[in-house]
């Protein structure tokens, strides 16, 4: 576990939550500045498809957004540093128009399949994608470029694993068709070999 992390969410009110179900609370000093990336954390990210964000309005409400594209499309840019690019969607931008005023995020990725959960914590930063052609280049791939609109550039102060339990496993149609494709070969093999025999 990154020690920066509990140290941001073990806030008083936390701790008195846990003082009063657990019977005391978790304290994390000597924490670092930030927690960089290790390979893990790295290779996890940039193998996502997807990921849901959240940013604060200023009216206090939580908002908390899907973003996704091709596996990758999120780039690890420095030891605490991603970035990606953002494409035409509903024209809403209330998570642009919540980091205006909050830079804060926070960040929930999924692996269902494997079970696996990693939320980060950092600030974030828009830029017009058309200010920015070399980011654009940099972030987008290549056949949704000319589709983007912004860049999300964001600085990440930490992040948390958390444990499997409940999380139900889940399979995208191509993650489903790896896994049946043997299973079709076979079916094929047995049904040609079915189709040689001679009649009962």
């Amino acid at each position: 576990m990154a020690q920066k992390y509990m140290q941001l969410v073990l806030t008083p009110a936390v701790q008195r939550a846990q003082d009063h179900y657990f019977g005391g609370h978790d304290v994390v000093d000597d924490a670092p500045e930030m927690d960089p990336f290790t390979e893990h954390e790295a290779g996890f990210i940039t193998s996502r498809d997807s990921f849901y964000m959240a940013t604060v309005s200023e009216t206090g409400w939580p908002y908390l957004q899907h973003r996704g594209g091709p596996a990758g499309f999120v780039k690890i840019l420095g030891p605490n540093f991603l970035g990606f690019a953002d494409f035409q969607g509903n024209q809403q931008l209330l998570s642009t128009g919540n980091l205006a005023t909050n830079d804060r995020v926070a960040i929930f990725m999924m692996d269902y399949p494997r079970r696996a959960r990693l939320k980060l914590l950092g600030h974030a930063r828009v830029l017009d994608a058309r200010e920015h052609p070399e980011l654009v280049e940099t972030l987008a791939p290549a056949p949704l470029r000319s589709r983007a609109e912004r860049i999300f550039l964001i600085k990440v102060i930490s992040y948390d694993w958390n444990c499997p339990k409940y999380i139900t496993p889940r399979f995208t149609q191509q993650e489903v068709e790896k896994l049946i494709t043997p299973l079709k070969a076979r079916i094929a093999e047995l049904e040609a070999q079915l189709a040689k025999r001679p009649p009962a």
